[in-house]
């Protein structure tokens, strides 16, 4: 059976996406205690990575490997990049997580690249790699209290152009593959179809992509006026 989009499988995902983005808000002070901190990063971050390693397994299993399978989706990245993230901490990758984890993961959780449904393997990696992305973004902003600036908008779009290198490459050196859709369109529904063709589409993506960081940004600094929670000084 293939996928349906905004049917009761995609919508029964939507609704854990929204249970996490409310247990983390709802929690986000208990999960500063150091202890606590530490359990949920880890655990975060193995769940991410294995959702990358049983992909990958799967592929093989399945005599399905090949240069397509290669981590060079945005999302693909993103999944790394939290589990980084998470697992080390380093701040010079906060930009990077917030917007392009959010921005992307979202994207993918809206309108799915998926051809399999429920109750397929690829149905719960994919979806539970996404959600873990977004859970990622959203644990650094109201547990971390990271908060963007607007140079953290210019250093995400530098860092979405860092990402879509080996991307770029890729898809040239193999001539068959489509990661980050900058050789073409998806085959599936996808807020690509009301652009332009290739690859006018890419350029305007590129102001899309600027436009969701500002909205990001935006929503932050709303946070904040609204005394969600007070930043700290090393969050900046």
């Amino acid at each position: 059976m293939d996928f349906e989009m905004f049917s009761a499988a995609h919508f029964g995902a939507l609704a854990i996406l929204v249970a996490a983005i409310i247990c983390i808000i709802v929690f986000r002070k208990r999960m500063r205690v150091p202890r606590i901190n530490k359990m949920v990063r880890i655990g975060l971050a193995i769940l991410l990575i294995c959702c990358e390693v049983s992909l990958q397994l799967s592929y093989i299993l399945n005599d399905n490997w090949g240069v397509g399978s290669l981590p060079f989706q945005l999302c693909s990245l993103m999944l790394l990049v939290s589990a980084v993230v998470l697992l080390w901490n380093p701040k010079s990758l906060y930009d990077a997580l917030f917007f392009l984890g959010s921005m992307g993961a979202l994207q993918a959780l809206l309108t799915p690249n998926l051809d399999e449904a429920f109750p397929h393997f690829r149905y719960f990696q994919f979806f539970i790699a996404h959600i873990g992305i977004v859970s990622a973004a959203l644990f650094i902003v109201v547990v971390e209290r990271y908060r963007p600036t607007f140079f953290s908008v210019v250093k995400a779009q530098v860092w979405l152009h860092v990402f879509a290198i080996p991307a770029a490459i890729t898809n040239v050196a193999s001539g068959k593959t489509n990661f980050m859709f900058l050789a073409e369109k998806p085959g599936t529904a996808s807020l690509l179809d009301i652009l332009g063709s290739w690859p006018w589409y890419l350029l305007q993506l590129e102001l899309i992509a600027f436009v969701i960081f500002l909205l990001l940004y935006a929503a932050v600094r709303l946070l904040d006026r609204l005394r969600f929670d007070k930043p700290s000084s090393s969050a900046q």
